[in-house]
């Protein structure tokens, strides 16, 4: 006590505790400085810095912060207890200043820490807490300054000394940082992944264990982990019964063909990338049936430790590293893994730094694995393009970068994941705030799409399939448009079918005109494996009941499709002229015929109908498109002896119905008009018309679009310009487009833009051309970038300027200028190359350009390339005969215009597809 029983400020014991405090806050300044140094240094170099040191200087943060809370709490109340009515009033006001920017300093520390029993994931909170925990230490300096110059004198060169030495610490210690983490990695053994893309940041294996962490992630991520478990990625490797019967067979026949099985690779790259990184793949003693690397799958770690797509040619071209994680991540000691769990909680960036990357966004991450060419180390042939999800969007219009798309959305969707991994609602460590989602959520780790086979073949839940079938609701329009007389593509149309019907003539033969047409696909449809995806249309006629005429029914035996059935698929071939029907890639060699259907496109079918002699009362037409994911003969390798006929989920992606009168004396129907205006049903069947191959069908498209045009729809007149074009017919095709634009509801501007581009191309007039296929390039249209729009990524654009270019220097009498103008065609051609490095057309351009511009060098290489990425059309012939001599059935489906018979005989021993699931049929 003073003289005057006046208590102690600080008295001797209190005096022990602020010493503490003080080196303690002194030890937090500079740890902090360091942290914060480290931040900001990443901020303006956009280098890594974050290391291990780093992590257990947070450690260090978290520890010594945690530990000085309760001295603190002593020291605040017994000194303010002692000094509260001194008569010093500044220094008190000071000192109560002080402790409220303590008090704000510890408790927005502890509200940023996430404990088990407490957390807030809120982002605004957590970012008011972040701030607040930034800058009350500074506010905490200045208080006490003034606190302690209210009262006895600060020894400031002691303090001086010890804030410069500790500040050339911290940037020593961030400078000794950032060369470690940002210096060359030491040259490692060269790991062969080929023939797939895939390296490591190292160059070298990668330990297996490092990349089968699923169950650490479970921890904080319980709602996303749970949604991976039952998607298709978790399944990817040799625990899918049909992958691993594919690749097994893969295997043997490279290894019989190769003496090893180096070959088969090429499929590790994306459904086995554990065994395939770790080296185990091509141990001859590798555990296919058991081993957990074979069921390893699509790991949390092997996508998020990607940190870089190489490429946009596919086949796994990414770079994957070893993760570097907080201390004691794996440690066998439960509460060393409470601590760095802690760690991640309350320093979560460092984690979503190296687990989470910009690349993940983007539609070239998924195009690593769902973009797929064949090599030849694969089939022994020439490269070869398969699958290909990443250019059918990319293309597109629903990707707001396709220039020639029939329709467009009112917004891009920007990459894959806003259709595959939709926001859900979840309580997960990692939840944050989606427009149009009430509460925190998640993106959906399931990646829904269309596989039912799968989930079914492998017994998971009800909900799994749900989902996929969800996924496909609305997906696709099936529509009976109209009749055509006499059973021919080209006799008299009566469409549309609705609000009005005809009466069927007894004894009369008539085309039924079908249109499918796709909705809410962003690719093909089908897409993916389209040579072993069943998609198929079911046909029904049936009077009073009972059925006279199908297309598309079930064998009853086995489950087996009608093979004379319409598919919407892929019928790939091999060098022999066999169907590759078992998922054996590395025979691919030709498609005999393509039926998928493009995003925002149409198709027409025809089926032939003739009306028995002494019929009356009503037929009635049903139309249905089905899916099922594998067919019935991969199905019965598959299963092998177990095989007791295929049973995998029948999904009916759409159905249309129309009921006719009929008999001698019959009038036609009035029904209720379907919602889907007239003028797009026409439209929709003239797109049909118009895509089939060998300009077959473009008299019917022309007649459709001039009634759409006659209709009052300006699309009428565009679609009208794009049959003209075709046909070479450029005076009609200059008067179709004048009246698109002057329309009083014209078509989109870009649309126009590309086709008057064409026109003035093909009328000799190459500056104009330029000037409008260089204004879709930089998206010239408010329009269009309103609605997330951007051009200039469609390589057929960038092409199509460089043709222009090259006409144009053709024209050119001066050296200087044809030089000039070769420059520039050559300069769009390797844009279109950064977009699509296997685009023959612009490496046979550049291989041109290059031998007119003397670069011999240049143009001996794109040559080679051009050779590489080309069709082989004389290779094919012998493989697509002997599978027409073969296959009646796929013969008759590869041919330009397919009239499928409804009383084919034979196909009376088909029954009717009972569907597990018929989805609600867009407004027809």
């Amino acid at each position: 006590m003073q003289s005057g029983g006046t208590r102690r400020a600080v008295g001797p014991r209190l005096r022990v505790v602020l010493i503490l405090l003080l080196a303690g806050f002194v030890l937090l300044a500079l740890n902090s400085l360091y942290l914060a140094g480290v931040t900001l240094t990443e901020q303006w170099t956009g280098a890594s810095v974050q290391g291990l040191f780093y992590q257990y200087m947070f450690l260090f943060h978290l520890a010594v912060g945690l530990a000085l809370v309760a001295p603190i709490a002593v020291f605040l109340f017994v000194h303010a207890r002692a000094v509260w009515h001194r008569q010093n009033r500044a220094a008190v006001r000071m000192g109560q200043a002080l402790m409220v920017a303590v008090i704000v300093l510890i408790l927005s520390g502890l509200l940023l820490i996430r404990f088990d029993a407490f957390a807030i994931n809120d982002a605004t909170l957590r970012r008011i807490a972040y701030w607040s925990h930034v800058l009350t230490p500074i506010a905490s300096i200045w208080l006490f300054v003034l606190h302690r110059l209210a009262g006895p004198p600060l020894r400031w060169r002691g303090g001086v000394r010890i804030a410069a030495f500790g500040a050339a610490a911290v940037v020593a210690a961030i400078g000794i940082d950032f060369m470690r983490d940002n210096a060359a990695e030491p040259a490692a053994v060269l790991a062969d992944f080929s023939p797939a893309l895939v390296q490591t940041a190292g160059g070298g294996h990668i330990d297996a264990q490092l990349l089968m962490k699923d169950r650490y992630c479970q921890d904080c991520h319980a709602d996303v982990h749970e949604r991976w478990a039952g998607s298709v990625h978790s399944t990817s490797s040799f625990n899918n019964p049909v992958y691993r019967f594919s690749v097994i067979n893969t295997r043997n026949a490279v290894t019989a063909r190769d003496g090893h099985a180096g070959a088969a690779r090429f499929c590790a790259g994306c459904h086995d990338p554990v065994p395939l990184l770790s080296g185990r793949f091509d141990e001859p003693g590798f555990d296919l049936e058991s081993g957990p690397e074979a069921s390893a799958s699509i790991t949390c770690t092997a996508c998020h430790a990607i940190t870089a797509v190489n490429s946009p040619r596919g086949n796994a071209d990414y770079t994957i590293e070893a993760p570097v994680h907080y201390p004691f991540a794996f440690s066998d000691n439960a509460s060393l893994r409470w601590i760095n769990a802690q760690l991640i909680k309350a320093k979560p960036a460092f984690h979503k730094k190296t687990f989470l990357k910009p690349v993940h966004q983007t539609t070239e991450f998924c195009g690593t694995c769902h973009k797929v060419h064949l090599p030849p180390e694969l089939n022994d042939y020439k490269w070869l393009r398969g699958q290909n999800h990443y250019d059918a969007f990319l293309l597109s219009g629903v990707s707001g970068h396709g220039v020639t798309s029939f329709y467009y959305p009112k917004r891009a969707q920007p990459n894959c994941n806003g259709c595959h991994m939709a926001p859900m609602p979840s309580t997960d460590f990692g939840a944050k705030a989606y427009p149009g989602v009430d509460a925190l959520a998640v993106r959906d780790h399931l990646f829904p799409g269309a596989n039912t086979g799968i989930a079914h073949l492998l017994g998971q839940p009800d909900s799994v399939i749900e989902a996929h079938r969800a996924m496909l609701e609305g997906s696709v329009r099936v529509d009976l448009v109209g009749l055509r007389r006499d059973g021919q593509v080209d006799g008299d149309l009566i469409a549309p079918l609705r609000p009005q019907v005809p009466a069927l003539e007894p004894g009369s033969e008539y085309l039924l005109e079908l249109v499918l047409r796709t909705l809410t696909l962003g690719h093909m449809l089908t897409q993916g494996t389209s040579d072993s995806n069943e998609l198929w249309v079911e046909i029904e006629v049936l009077h009073e009941g009972r059925t006279i005429a199908r297309s598309g029914g079930l064998d009853p035996r086995d489950g087996a499709v009608d093979p004379w059935s319409h598919f919407v698929n892929s019928y790939v071939l091999d060098r022999d002229g066999h169907r590759i029907a078992l998922r054996n890639v590395e025979d691919a060699f030709v498609a005999l015929y393509d039926h998928q259907i493009p995003p925002g496109a149409a198709d027409a079918l025809h089926y032939r109908l003739r009306v028995p002699d002494d019929i009356e009362g009503t037929l009635t037409v049903r139309a249905s498109l089905h899916y099922r994911k594998f067919d019935t003969t991969l199905l019965a390798a598959v299963e092998g002896d177990a095989f007791d006929g295929n049973d995998l989920p029948i999904v009916t992606l759409g159905q249309d119905e129309v009921v006719f009168p009929v008999g001698a004396n019959a009038s036609p129907l009035q029904t209720a008009a379907p919602e889907t205006p007239e003028w797009l049903r026409l439209n929709d069947y003239g797109i049909g018309a118009l895509r089939k191959p060998e300009r077959r069908q473009l008299r019917q498209a022309e007649a459709l679009f001039t009634r759409v045009e006659n209709l009052g729809e300006s699309m009428g007149a565009l679609n009208l310009a794009r049959v003209y074009l075709e046909e070479g017919r450029l005076d009609d095709a200059a008067a179709a487009l004048g009246r698109a634009e002057r329309h009083d509801q014209p078509p989109v501007p870009w649309s126009l833009a590309w086709f008057s581009g064409r026109l003035l191309f093909e009328q000799g007039r190459f500056p104009a051309a330029i000037e409008a296929f260089e204004a879709l390039y930089e998206t010239r249209f408010a329009e269009a970038r309103e609605r997330g729009f951007d051009f200039s990524r469609d390589y057929r654009l960038t092409n199509q300027i460089g043709l222009t270019w090259g006409e144009l220097a053709l024209q050119q009498p001066d050296p200087e200028d044809r030089e000039r103008a070769l420059g520039e065609a050559r300069r769009w051609f390797e844009t279109s190359l950064a977009r699509d490095p296997e685009n023959a057309q612009a490496h046979y351009q550049l291989a041109r350009i290059a031998r007119a511009l003397g670069d011999t060098d240049a143009s001996e290489f794109h040559a080679s390339e051009h050779r590489r990425y080309r069709v082989d059309d004389n290779a094919r012939d012998r493989a697509v005969a002997n599978a027409r001599r073969r296959d009646p059935a796929a013969d008759h489906a590869a041919n330009a215009v397919v009239i499928y018979d409804l009383h084919r005989d034979g196909a009376d021993r088909y029954e009717a597809v009972r569907a597990d699931s018929v989805l609600k049929t867009a407004a027809r």
